[in-house]
């Protein structure tokens, strides 16, 4: 099972250096072990917010990448639901200062870990935070 970030999806679904890459990497994959959360679909959202309000994509490349978001949603990617126990084994995570976790990734670790999924990313300090709490990550 592979969990995807939301770095790696904005970089997918959106004009950045490695989105053909990425598009490539992604098709190459079998659709039924792709997994996101609930917390990714909200911070794809945020993350496509923030490129618009930087003036990094306009209002018409937005649409686009929701719609292709929406789509892999629908037909690509397992969603994986979050629970309390999730949210508490985040705060844990973020505990460990030396890691640098933040609570949004911290999340992604912590339902990585209960589902047994290798968290795919773009963020070297996410991805080297994987190890020591017992998540394998895949850097892309």
């Amino acid at each position: 099972m592979l969990y995807l970030d939301t770095s790696l999806l904005v970089a997918a679904l959106t004009l950045e250096a490695r989105t053909i890459e990425l598009q490539q990497w992604l098709g190459q994959q079998r659709p039924d072990e792709l997994v996101i959360s609930d917390w990714v679909v909200a911070e794809f959202s945020a993350a496509l917010a923030a490129k618009l309000r930087a003036e990094r994509i306009d209002v018409s490349e937005r649409a686009a990448a929701l719609a292709a978001f929406s789509q892999l949603c629908a037909g690509s990617f397992t969603i994986l639901p979050l629970s309390r126990a999730h949210f508490q084994m985040a705060a844990r995570f973020a505990d460990r200062h030396t890691l640098g976790l933040r609570a949004p990734d911290a999340l992604h670790v912590a339902l990585c870990l209960d589902q047994g999924a290798i968290l795919c990313t773009l963020d070297r300090p996410l991805s080297e935070a994987c190890a020591p709490l017992g998540v394998s990550a895949m850097l892309l």
